[in-house]
């Protein structure tokens, strides 16, 4: 057991202890509960700049703690799923969607732009 120099037991030993007989207390259903709470107080105080300043660490930790093979398993694994629970329709009206959405932030000169590089890239493709 940690002691601090009062020879008494210390604040992260209690905690750890503490932390112990809660998870043999109680389930699963109980950590949800409190979970559900925790997020429901957080967002009634905090903003989306919060939120966005908080993703923004979080990406940077994993860039900084991952590699390219890390980002292309997730993105393969959250595919899959997305593919498994997703028919045909779904992938129509994401598209429809994107579409728009381009369509909407670019002009004329854009489409032209990338028309002239896809078919740069496809002739040097066929021709090597």
């Amino acid at each position: 057991m940690a002691r601090n120099n009062n020879g008494k037991m210390s604040r992260e030993e209690a905690g750890r202890m503490g932390g112990e007989a809660t998870s043999r207390k109680h389930d699963k259903d109980f950590y949800q509960e409190i979970g559900r709470k925790g997020g429901e107080a957080t967002a009634g105080s905090h903003d989306k700049d919060f939120y966005q300043e908080i993703g923004r660490k979080g990406g940077e930790a994993t860039a900084e703690s991952h590699d390219k093979d890390f980002y292309q398993e997730i993105g393969r694994k959250g595919g899959e799923t997305t593919a498994e629970s997703h028919g045909k329709d779904f992938y129509q009206e994401i598209g429809r969607k994107g579409g728009e959405a381009t369509s909407n932030n670019h002009d004329r000169n854009f489409y032209e732009e990338i028309g002239e590089k896809g078919g740069k890239a496809r002739w040097d493709n066929n021709n090597k």
